[in-house]
Parts: C-alpha cells; structure tokens; sequence
C-alpha cells in the first residue's frame, strides 16, 4: 500500500526537482526494506536520471516512476489527480527554468575560471 502512495506522490511531483528525487529516493528506501533487487536498481538509475529529466524536461506525464514501468512512458493520469495537473506543461516548465539554470551556468563558469 505504501509503494502505491509513493506512485502518486511520484506522478504530483515529478515536475519539481526535490519533490521528484525525493519520491524516488521513498522508493528505494521501502525497495530497500522489501529486499527488492530490481526496485533497488530501478530507483538508484532514477535517483541519477533525476537531474538531467528535469533540465531537459524528460518528465513523462502521468508515469508512476516504479522500476516495473518503462521510466520514459507516459500514463493515464489517475482521475482523482487530473485537476491537479490539468494545467501542467512540461514544455512550459522547461521554458520557465531556462533563465534560472542559465544562471547557475554562467555562475559555475566564473567560478571555475578564476
């Protein structure tokens, strides 16, 4: 029952960075409790895949973010949570981090060379 929250918490928040690695990192760790190898290794490569989904916008809609589903497909978004993510773009969302992630970019570059 706990893994099928984790499932929802995951298809709320992938769209946002920490609430999307933290949904992974809560699977893993109940993986972790159920001695769950193939959980276990889903959840570290999507701990990983985390970062470069979120810059480049690689979030499928609706995806539970389980190891037992191809982590890029998208799903029917449950009818309960389709309000909430009604007006959600992911095209939108990767617009809107554009300027923030150029940011950190140019920060990390005169920081480096120095």
């Amino acid at each position: 029952m706990a893994f099928c929250h984790f499932e929802r918490v995951h298809i709320l928040g992938q769209r946002y960075f920490l609430k999307h690695l933290s949904a992974h990192w809560w699977m893993l760790k109940l993986g972790i409790r159920r001695s769950n190898r193939q959980e276990n290794r889903g959840q570290v490569v999507r701990l990983v895949a985390v970062i470069p989904g979120y810059v480049f916008g690689w979030v499928p809609k609706g995806n539970t973010g389980g190891a037992g589903v191809l982590a890029i497909k998208p799903m029917a978004i449950p009818k309960d949570l389709e309000a909430l993510l009604q007006n959600y773009s992911v095209a939108r969302g990767v617009i809107g981090r554009g300027p923030v992630l150029a940011l950190l970019a140019a920060s990390a570059f005169i920081v480096l060379n120095r």
